[in-house]
């Protein structure tokens, strides 16, 4: 299945047609925050306030939505800064849909879709979050073939080419492994 993923041509065109589909919908969601005064105006950081709140408050119960460890990383961290991630989110949601859409570094911009996936799950909510969770393994899975037909079919070979020359010198050599010396 790797194998398939990550080599099959016919699945490169799937993979591409998916990549950017989430790419789309990711631009979608991140365009409803930045025009919106409650995530990136005057008022930013009361929308995340209150989703964070929502969280929270999904943290109660005998089987709560929200695990305790979570809810309090809300409370300490996220709602004390809830205007930085106002922005921190509807600028990184567009950030890796475009990233996503151009084929530009493809493989970090799907982890960090999933990253975002997987907080907004934990935070109690479901929405298209899981099926998105799915279709991001597949492109992560799938590696450079998700992002053959893209940009990262030009950068990523000389980024390759860039870090050898940070290679250690001697050392890890292996055309030496085994020479006795005199």
């Amino acid at each position: 299945m790797v194998k398939l993923l990550r080599e099959n041509v016919f699945v490169r065109g799937i993979l591409t047609a998916l990549r950017i589909w989430i790419g789309v919908e990711w631009i979608h969601a991140s365009l409803t925050k930045i025009g919106s005064s409650v995530w990136t105006g005057s008022q930013a950081g009361i929308a995340v306030e209150g989703f964070l709140r929502s969280a929270v408050a999904q943290s109660t119960g005998t089987h709560p939505n929200v695990q305790a460890w979570y809810a309090s990383f809300i409370r300490q961290f996220a709602l004390p800064h809830a205007r930085l991630f106002s922005y921190a989110v509807s600028f990184g949601e567009l950030l890796v849909g475009v990233a996503l859409v151009l084929g530009c570094f493809t493989t970090f911009a799907a982890l960090m879709t999933l990253g975002m996936n997987m907080a907004y799950l934990l935070a109690g909510t479901t929405s298209t979050n899981p099926n998105m969770v799915i279709w991001e393994m597949f492109l992560l899975i799938g590696g450079f073939n998700a992002a053959y037909v893209g940009l990262d079919f030009f950068i990523i070979p000389r980024l390759r080419r860039f870090t050898t020359h940070f290679q250690p010198k001697g050392g890890s050599d292996s055309r030496h492994v085994g020479k006795v010396s005199a």
